[in-house]
């Protein structure tokens, strides 16, 4: 199949920017900060989120002498286990008033009750666990598609564009991989010929791919992130499966890419993000930030930080003031429109399909 790739997306005429109109007031001494991976084997995935945030906050301070609003990061390395101690940290400085972050689900649920104590408002440009929506908490917000959108979303890019009949599905032990495998696995029904089951930091999966090589499926789906997904598709290749590799927004990294090698040609991805790259303002900006190009979140990221701050700019120096403007928040940025329901949920946004092409990942427009 010839899956073209996109070249060019619309964007909203009257997105909100975090230059603003320059105008923007505000008392001296406020912070935000990113919460999440600089380190670890998934750290791309935070790295992108937090460069787009650094970002937004150097546009904003640049165009708005009135305001001038301080960037603070904490590494969690993506890990539940140590992400209490940097997530108590920030919520114990008084001049945060607003976060992005946490990037994984498994760190967001082992922290949002810290969140929910401090009355300390976050947005997650990346966490995709359904279930995190359900604890009543009212200081969590999710600036993306959850996984009972993406789960049904990968079902049908691999049962229709990819044209896989039969379906094998492989997760990690991650709160993210288990959710949204369950998700994907629903939707599939009897397309799916066989799931198996992988651990965190696994190295070897030669038992597993045994058990692809004798369902014969047409396509492997991996839920789980690129630091097992990439030495797995490349062990999957090298024992001569010859199908389509599928990963979510967890694997979708140009690191995948680099751990793989040329077992990433086989490769597409599903993810509740945009292709921050095609968007020329947004691209140039990122690339003479960073010398690189914008990665997996990093527009989710940049938007995320502008709802923060442009209610710091019209005012809202306190957390439950800058809460309030996130709770009533009804605008466009560059990737969406952001409006939350009562759990922090947005109306249901688009699902990409992307695809490993020329050594690159390029987008392949919506498919869900």
């Amino acid at each position: 199949m010839d899956l073209p790739a996109l070249t060019s997306i619309e964007t909203p005429p009257n997105a909100v920017l975090p230059a603003g109109d320059g105008k923007a007031t505000c008392p001296g001494g406020l912070t935000l900060a990113y919460i999440g991976a600089e380190t670890g084997a998934n750290a791309q995935l935070g790295i992108n989120i937090f460069n787009g945030v650094q970002l937004a906050v150097d546009q904003q301070n640049a165009a708005n002498p009135g305001c001038q609003v301080a960037f603070k990061k904490f590494d969690t390395e993506g890990d539940p286990n140590k992400a209490t101690g940097p997530v108590t940290q920030a919520v114990n400085e008084a001049d945060i008033i607003g976060v992005v972050g946490l990037p994984f689900s498994g760190e967001s649920k082992a922290t949002g009750n810290i969140f929910e104590q401090a009355g300390l408002v976050h947005i997650t440009p990346s966490a995709t666990n359904p279930d995190l929506t359900k604890n009543g908490w009212t200081t969590f917000f999710r600036g993306l598609g959850n996984d009972a959108v993406q789960g049904p979303a990968a079902a049908k890019f691999m049962t229709g564009p990819l044209e896989a009949k039969t379906v094998y599905l492989v997760q990690d032990d991650s709160d993210y991989g288990i959710g949204l495998g369950a998700t994907t696995t629903e939707a599939l029904g009897s397309a799916l010929v066989g799931t198996d089951k992988v651990i965190t930091g696994q190295k070897d999966f030669s038992a597993t791919i045994s058990k692809i090589l004798n369902a014969k499926p047409d396509a492997v789906y991996y839920s789980g992130y690129y630091a097992e997904g990439a030495p797995f598709d490349q062990q999957l290749v090298a024992k001569g499966y010859t199908g389509t590799f599928v990963g979510p927004d967890g694997v979708k990294d140009d690191q995948f890419i680099k751990l793989a090698g040329d077992a990433s040609e086989n490769a597409y991805f599903t993810c509740p993000c945009i292709p921050g790259e095609l968007i020329p303002t947004f691209e140039k900006a990122y690339k003479d930030a960073f010398s690189m190009e914008p990665g997996t979140y990093s527009i989710e990221g940049y938007d995320a930080a502008t709802v923060l701050l442009s209610g710091i700019g019209k005012g809202n120096a306190t957390r439950p003031d800058l809460l309030n403007w996130v709770k009533n928040y009804d605008a466009d940025g560059l990737s969406k429109h952001y409006k939350w329901n009562s759990t922090g949920e947005l109306a249901i946004p688009a699902v990409y399909g992307y695809k490993v092409q020329n050594a690159k990942i390029v987008p392949i427009g919506v498919i869900g």
